[in-house]
C-alpha cells in the first residue's frame, strides 16, 4: 500500500458529534459527545508526525503530542492513554477545557494550509475510552519517608499531588470546599465538564495514595506554621483565583446580584438550576431586551 493512502490530507478535522441544539436546549447533558474509535482513527491519520515536534512545545505540560496520535492511528488507544500519562496526570479534563487553540494546535503545521489536527478530541477520547474499558491499579510506589502539603485540590494543585506520589512523598490536600475539583466543580458548566468525569480524575489520584481533606480553610483551620509542626517539609499553595474582584458600582451589593464566581458555584456546584430539588436556589432576572 502506498505510504501517502496511510495519512488521512483533508485539510479540515473530523467532525465531532454533538447534541442537536433543540436537544441540548432541554438539559444539562455534555454538547460534545466524543469521537467514535473510528472517527479518532482517522483524525489521527491527519498527523504528519513531524520530527520538530512544534505542538510539544505548545503544550504547558509537554505530552507527547506525535507519539500519542501515532499509537491512536494504530489503534493502539492503552498505549496512547499511557503515553499522555506520562506528563499529563487529568487528559480526561484537559481534551475538553484546555484552550488548544491557543497552545498545541496553534502550532500544528497542518494548520498552516487548513484545520490543525485535533489534538484535544484525540486527548479526550483516548481519555473516555480509557476510563470505559481499563480499570487501572496504579503500581505502589515506596514511600520516601516524607510528607507534603497541597493547598488547594484544582488542576494545579492534584497536578501536583499526582507527581509527588509517583515519587514516593506522602502528599495530603487541603481543600477549604466541602468537595475537591475547585475550579473543575465549581467553575465549569456541567453541559462543557460533567461532574462525574472530574469525580474519576480525583479518584485516579487518590489510588496514587494522596489524601485529600475537604472543609480545611488553610489560615483559618490550620496556619502554615502549624503544617510545618506536623511534619509537612514542603507546602505547595494552589488555591486559586476564588476572590471576585468588584467593579464599585450602585447596587452591586443588592439581593440577586451575584458575582461571576457566585452564580457559577450556585449553579455547577450547588445545583442550583435544580432548585427546589436542591437547597440552594438562585435568582434570574426577567430581562428585556430593547432595539434602538
Amino acid at each position: 500500500m502506498p505510504k501517502q493512502s496511510l495519512r488521512n490530507m483533508s485539510k479540515t478535522k473530523v467532525v465531532m458529534p454533538e447534541q442537536a441544539p433543540n436537544v441540548r436546549n432541554q438539559n444539562f447533558l455534555e454538547v460534545s459527545l466524543g469521537y467514535t474509535e473510528e472517527m479518532a482513527i482517522e483524525e489521527a491519520k491527519r498527523c504528519l508526525q513531524c520530527k520538530a515536534k512544534p505542538c510539544v512545545g505548545g503544550c504547558p505540560v509537554n505530552v507527547w503530542i506525535p507519539e500519542f496520535i501515532k499509537l491512536v492511528a494504530a489503534g493502539d488507544f492503552k498505549g496512547a492513554y499511557d503515553k499522555i500519562k506520562e506528563t499529563n496526570n487529568l487528559p480526561a479534563v484537559c481534551g475538553r477545557v484546555c484552550p488548544q487553540e491557543s497552545q498545541c494546535e496553534k502550532f500544528c503545521v497542518r494548520a498552516r494550509r487548513g484545520e490543525a489536527v485535533g489534538i484535544g478530541r484525540l486527548e479526550r477520547f483516548v481519555a473516555d475510552w480509557n476510563l470505559a474499558n481499563r480499570q487501572v491499579q496504579p503500581e505502589p510506589v515506596p514511600s520516601n519517608g516524607k510528607k507534603v502539603a497541597v493547598i488547594g485540590s484544582g488542576p494545579a494543585g492534584l497536578s501536583c499531588a499526582a507527581d509527588l506520589a509517583k515519587l514516593g512523598y506522602q502528599v495530603t490536600i487541603f481543600e477549604a470546599f466541602h468537595v475537591p475539583g475547585g475550579v473543575l466543580m465549581y467553575g465549569i458548566p456541567e453541559f462543557r465538564l460533567p461532574k462525574d468525569l472530574v469525580q474519576k480524575e480525583i479518584d485516579a489520584v487518590k489510588q496514587l495514595g494522596v489524601t485529600i481533606k475537604t472543609n480545611m480553610v488553610i489560615g483559618r483551620v490550620l496556619s502554615l506554621d502549624e503544617l510545618t509542626a506536623e511534619g509537612y517539609e514542603g507546602i505547595f499553595i494552589g488555591s486559586g483565583a476564588g476572590l471576585s474582584s468588584f467593579m464599585n458600582i450602585p447596587g452591586e451589593n443588592l439581593n440577586g446580584v451575584y458575582s461571576a464566581n457566585e452564580f457559577l458555584t450556585r449553579i455547577n456546584l450547588m445545583k442550583a438550576y435544580q432548585f427546589p430539588k436542591t437547597d440552594t436556589p438562585v435568582k434570574v432576572a426577567d430581562i428585556k431586551c430593547f432595539y434602538i
